[in-house]
């Protein structure tokens, strides 16, 4: 694949990927960030493809960094959700550190708006799919997204003013 068919694939594809991703993440810098990735691995790849099956490539390699992307993000959450410390090896400052953190977070969580916090939780705590979610509320998919999307994006902002 030369530079000028790579250059015509990612004008082309783009926009389609990156609006895939966006539809399941709800987040435009991810799905950017992932559509970008996937062209990169594409680039990589370039003298093992097929130019037929390349569009369907593309969103094969897009939806397996947005999983991986998405259980990265859960695993990291169950981290920190279920850290202990050992009071032998970590210092004090760790401690009020993740004290204060656990604080922060506990705080964002009772600021949040009911609807993202019940959703969020369900997710995160529950284990549930959104699918499980959308049936017990009594929502969409669609919404049960949105409101995880807008859960984890409001948790960011005040996680970041509170540190």
């Amino acid at each position: 694949m030369t530079r000028e068919e790579f250059k015509n694939l990612f004008e082309e594809h783009f926009a389609q990927v990156r609006n895939y991703v966006f539809f399941r993440s709800g987040n435009t810098e991810v799905a950017t960030d992932i559509a970008q990735e996937t062209f990169l691995k594409i680039w990589e790849k370039q003298n093992s493809i097929q130019p037929e099956k390349v569009k369907g490539l593309l969103f094969k390699i897009a939806n397996d960094l947005f999983v991986s992307h998405y259980r990265h993000e859960k695993r990291s959450f169950e981290f920190f959700n279920h850290y202990r410390f050992n009071t032998v090896s970590d210092s004090p400052e760790e401690q009020m550190a993740y004290k204060q953190l656990k604080e922060s977070y506990q705080m964002a969580l009772r600021g949040m708006p009911e609807n993202q916090r019940t959703v969020f939780l369900m997710s995160r705590v529950d284990n549930l799919k959104y699918a499980e979610i959308a049936d017990m509320v009594g929502i969409s998919v669609k919404a049960v997204e949105k409101r995880m999307t807008k859960a984890l994006e409001y948790l960011r902002v005040n996680l970041k003013t509170n540190e």
